[in-house]
């Protein structure tokens, strides 16, 4: 089991989880919301048959990283990758992110810069700016994210259920692109994430990234679904041509949120043209 220290609670240690597979050229994999590095297996399947390597990591909070009640925030989940980019010593990589893990990777390069890195994956992306405001009139009111809080609150597993019916669409692809069993998996994992993560982290999808998207200065793919209801098409993905400057957009028709698993021939198919071009 790999791990690195990246800061300290009290007398504890933060620690993250990571696993390093595979040779070639390094794609580091950032998961989303509630879940872990493990619900990337559809994907580092086929990297690793690639000829790529292939790093997963768990986010402060969740897996086997540590569960402490400090460091909820981008500015610190981008020191958190950037630690271990360093700690691996790693260059020319392609970051890969899901759903929270758009934001590690868009602060990433709006904070760090591109010297490590070569290419960017946007999936289920939570840039620009979720929070609706004046200058923001398309975005979400500040109201849904307060209920989402005082739900987690209330019961945290009931909510965890709710969630994970609008991350899959179980209502349109329970027992054929998901299966109970796989999102009983996924139910698992996310009750067995810190609650204090859990709920801290909803203030996290309010972060305003547009001043970090004009800093990227590598290709980026974007790929969401234009039925995704955790993070709408419209608030979100429809909104980043023009804000990025070298970006590939690639919509998944019916696409739920979670189409790395619910879709991974549509997604790992640009996916692969992508980073071998």
């Amino acid at each position: 089991m790999s791990k690195i220290t990246v800061g300290h609670e009290n007398s504890e240690a933060i620690e993250i989880h990571y696993e390093d597979h595979g040779s070639g050229q390094p794609v580091v994999l950032i998961h989303g919301y509630p879940l872990n590095g493990h619900s990337w297996e559809k994907q580092e399947r086929v990297l690793l048959q690639a000829g790529y390597r292939v790093i997963t990591y768990d986010r402060r909070g969740f897996g086997q990283s540590s569960q402490p009640t400090v460091g909820y925030d981008y500015d610190t989940f981008a020191a958190d990758l950037a630690a271990l980019l360093e700690h691996l010593g790693l260059t020319g990589v392609v970051l890969v992110g899901f759903s929270m893990g758009t934001g590690e990777v868009t602060r990433y390069l709006g904070t760090y810069g591109s010297a490590r890195v070569r290419k960017a994956v946007l999936m289920g992306a939570i840039p620009p700016f979720l929070l609706k405001t004046d200058d923001n009139p398309d975005g979400v009111d500040r109201s849904v994210f307060e209920g989402i809080k005082e739900a987690v609150v209330k019961d945290r597993p009931a909510y965890f259920k709710d969630f994970l019916d609008n991350f899959y669409n179980v209502d349109t692809y329970g027992g054929t692109r998901i299966s109970d069993q796989a999102w009983q998996n996924s139910f698992n994992v996310a009750v067995a994430a810190s609650a204090h993560a859990a709920h801290a982290c909803v203030d996290t999808w309010l972060t305003d990234f547009r001043q970090d998207l004009p800093k990227i200065g590598v290709p980026v793919l974007l790929i969401h679904g234009d039925a995704d209801r955790i993070l709408p098409y419209q608030a979100t993905a429809a909104r980043l041509p023009g804000l990025v400057k070298d970006l590939e957009f690639v919509t998944v028709e019916g696409g739920p949120h979670n189409i790395a698993w619910t879709h991974p021939e549509e997604v790992n198919g640009p996916l692969l043209d992508f980073l071998g071009r």
